[in-house]
């Protein structure tokens, strides 16, 4: 840091992931358009509405969205190797594989473009004084400098250094929990120079207690993330064994691996952990303010974690313009609005993992995922599926959940009801999609007429 900046006034934003996206002084960031490898997860990103509103407030969501995937419905691969699909929501609706280095990589370039703001690269937080606003960095000459500042944002990650200073003050309830599973990265390449699988789709092979995925890259490949218990995968110590394994379980998935690419890929990282944090508040008085995984880290099962974090930003953006820029009264409002609904995500994410792996192979769950869109379709403004309100609206998330759970009961009485009365004459609209044909012998029992929606 130079002299002139180091007693300067500023809002520093402390971290190197994505969330702060308009920030308006120093960046402390390590720059990966230049590293040859970058630390933290590299699971895909999923980008949807918040996210992308986030991204439109600074005028490249259409650059971002250009570089995504579109995913219009999850592809489910059965045990038999079956496929079926379920479709996220309208024909209009989709959520966007997005890499993440890729990402990184633009949200730096575009934050350089600000000329109040300025980007250090290889500045790593050694202390945060919270109350005073001083930060004592060490730089890549190893020498420690002090900067003050009017507000520190921290969005330094699950591990947070400027939160561990919260944590030192009464009244600053924080948990973290990490789940009983791991993951770990394998690669489904290009075959003929095409994506060897159905491209606009988020694959999966749900097996109960265990799972994987996969999302397409602008390369043609796909990222696939395996999740497992970690005893699950302490028991795979050789290749022949993983490769067992696998044909056991994920037999249609090794021809698009490869089997010594497979055996490979499992051995060179060992399976990752996944943190779930809460806290509260996400400020101390006018002087800081946490956003991001520093503030709600938690588990990618509902694909919302960026779009939380890019929501925070906007969030805050509005709150500067309502209470125009004064800090005093934006932060407690930012803290009572984000903590709920970052606390209800998280607990989303939670129960979607349990969705994802198991309950997406019950019979009862089609069903009742019919029930929920005939319902939509009678009741579009009072009957909107849980996704739906998540990922293609800006519904807050606490409000999003409290109406799941009262939509919850209406849908469990009429499937109750249609269950008991499977003679009824009603038409019964289904999304045209093969999931379709797969729930009609669920439903379409003698009397009923099933309309196919266009």
């Amino acid at each position: 840091l130079p002299e002139s900046e180091v007693h300067a006034s500023a809002l520093p934003v402390v971290g190197v992931g994505k969330v702060y996206l308009k920030a308006t002084g120093l960046f402390v960031v390590s720059d990966i358009r230049v590293a040859r490898s970058a630390r933290g997860r590299s699971i895909n990103l999923a980008l949807s509405h918040r996210g992308r509103q986030a991204l439109k407030a600074i005028g490249i969501e259409d650059q971002i969205v250009g570089k995504g995937i579109p995913m219009r419905a999850r592809r489910i691969h059965t045990h038999s190797g079956k496929k079926y699909s379920i479709p996220y929501g309208t024909k209009s609706q989709y959520i966007l594989s997005v890499d993440r280095a890729n990402l990184n990589k633009e949200l730096l370039t575009a934050a350089e473009k600000y000329p109040n703001a300025k980007v250090y690269f290889g500045h790593k937080l050694l202390h945060c004084n919270v109350e005073s606003g001083l930060l004592t960095f060490r730089g890549p000459d190893q020498t420690s400098r002090d900067v003050t500042c009017d507000l520190i944002v921290g969005c330094d990650g699950a591990f947070s250094t400027v939160r561990k200073q919260f944590m030192r003050k009464t009244r600053f309830d924080y948990s973290h929990v990490y789940i009983p599973h791991g993951y770990m990265e394998l690669t489904i390449p290009p075959k003929n120079g095409d994506f060897a699988m159905e491209e606009n789709y988020l694959h999966i092979w749900p097996r109960d207690t265990f799972m994987m995925i996969a999302l397409p890259n602008l390369d043609r490949s796909f990222t696939c993330t395996f999740f497992m218990p970690f005893e699950d995968f302490e028991r795979l110590t050789s290749g022949d064994e993983v490769l067992d394994f696998f044909q056991t379980y994920f037999p249609d998935s090794i021809p698009l691996i490869g089997e010594e690419e497979l055996k490979r890929d499992y051995f060179s990282l060992p399976p990752q952990a996944m943190i779930s944090v809460k806290c509260s508040s996400y400020h101390i008085n006018s002087r800081c303010v946490l956003m991001g995984d520093a503030a709600h880290a938690m588990v990618p099962f509902y694909g919302q974690g960026l779009n939380a974090g890019f929501e925070d930003c906007l969030v805050f953006d509005e709150l500067m313009d309502q209470f125009h820029n004064d800090f005093s009264a934006c932060l407690p409002e930012f803290s009572r609005l984000r903590v709920p609904d970052d606390h209800a995500i998280s607990d989303l994410a939670m129960y979607n993992y349990i969705e994802m792996r198991a309950h997406v192979n019950s019979k009862w769950f089609h069903f009742r995922k019919y029930v929920d869109n005939f319902l939509h379709l009678l009741m579009p403004s009072t009957m909107i599926p849980l996704y739906t309100m998540v990922t293609f609206t800006r519904i807050r998330y606490h409000e999003a959940l409290q109406r799941w759970k009262w939509q919850n009961k209406v849908s469990e009485n009429w499937s109750c009801l249609t269950a008991r009365v499977p003679h009824a004459p009603c038409d019964i609209p289904l999304p045209e999609s093969d999931l379709g044909c797969h729930c009609i012998s669920l439903i379409a029992t003698p009397g009923h007429r099933v309309t196919p929606l266009c």
